[in-house]
């Protein structure tokens, strides 16, 4: 035990390249309600079973010892968090632990029409919707099951229950949505909404990563083809540094357009996120395959301090950035399988 105490104490939330680590993306399972083309195929598809997704208890437990060693920042991811049946208790049990400074979570935004109002009584802040289209003919296309009044009831229910500020995510995919940016980028004109384009990242070895390369569409065009239309994008000043959006505003608009651009415009520098994918490993970057398993150290005993250790070490380990550039990239897990 003094052994690891030690461990967390010597890493300081600082990884070896004076990185402030302080953000935890927990996945809570690699179901999804939709099949996107750019993230998961619609067959073949091996799911883990319940045994093994960490429980609750287990989430529980490694939320309260990110805190102890210093995480303030968590979000709740996938594939879709809201499928998990015990997710309103997960994020009661997160938002109670002394120490949480912020509780978001990423969704497609379909089963938030049943669950945004328990979801913001148990103490959920905020939502990133994921919507890559305005066009209901497109739209299914890109996101195959997914229809656009689902999706955008669902961002009313986010809306109506104060799960705001609301951020709306939009992979941009050459050929599916590229020509629809400019009506993504017209909601900031109306609404006190972020809307933020993200370029596609090749993960894992099946046919998604190969959609991320023949697809591809850099950020500097998506800003181009939306200044083109709607005027120039003014860019507002980041107080966080390690916010990974560039963001910008349009004359008069009361949101904001970002553009996250992991392969063009890498911002690995100030990267401050760990990943608990939902098997129970610490993904210690999202490009690359480097993990360590904590969901074998708390089914054989290891408590919260044997939590502690582990996540020490991962961040102290966090590789320097990823290596897109030189064709390296994940192979072992797709992105449903992270969670973004």
């Amino acid at each position: 035990m003094l052994e690891a105490q030690r461990a967390v104490q010597s890493v300081n939330l600082y990884d070896q390249f004076g990185r402030h680590i302080n953000y935890l993306r927990i996945s809570l399972t690699d179901h999804c309600n939709l099949r996107c083309v750019y993230c998961m195929p619609t067959q073949d598809l091996a799911f883990l079973p319940n045994q093994d997704l960490l429980t609750a208890d287990e989430i529980e437990v490694v939320a309260r010892a990110a805190v102890k060693v210093g995480f303030r920042k968590f979000r709740l991811t996938g594939g879709e968090p809201t499928l998990r049946r015990d997710v309103v208790d997960i994020v009661h049990r997160i938002a109670s632990i002394p120490g949480v400074a912020d509780l978001s979570m990423t969704t497609n935004g379909i089963r938030l029409t049943d669950l945004a109002a328990d979801l913001k009584a148990a103490g959920l802040r905020r939502v990133n919707v994921h919507i890559d289209s305005l066009n209901g003919e497109r739209l299914p296309q890109l996101m195959r099951w997914g229809r656009l009044e689902k999706l955008w009831a669902g961002l009313e229910a986010a809306a109506s229950a104060g799960l705001t500020p609301i951020k709306i995510n939009c992979v941009v995919t050459k050929g599916y949505n590229d020509e629809d940016v400019v009506d993504m980028a017209r909601l900031t004109l109306a609404h006190p909404w972020g809307v933020r384009f993200i370029e596609l990242m090749p993960l894992g070895s099946g046919a998604e990563a190969q959609v991320a390369v023949d697809h591809f569409v850099p950020s500097r065009d998506t800003q181009a083809r939306i200044e083109a239309a709607l005027g120039e994008l003014m860019p507002i000043p980041n107080r966080d540094p390690s916010d990974e959006s560039r963001n910008y505003r349009l004359a008069g608009a009361p949101g904001t357009i970002g553009f996250i651009s992991p392969v063009s415009a890498p911002y690995c520098d100030t990267c401050n996120r760990m990943r608990l994918t939902a098997d129970g490993k610490f993904h210690l970057c999202l490009l690359h395959d480097d993990e360590l398993d904590v969901k074998a150290a708390l089914r054989s005993g290891g408590g919260q301090t044997a939590v502690e250790a582990i996540l020490a070490r991962a961040v102290a380990l966090k590789p320097t950035g990823h290596a897109l550039r030189r064709g390296i990239h994940t192979e072992d897990r797709r992105m449903y399988q992270i969670g973004g």
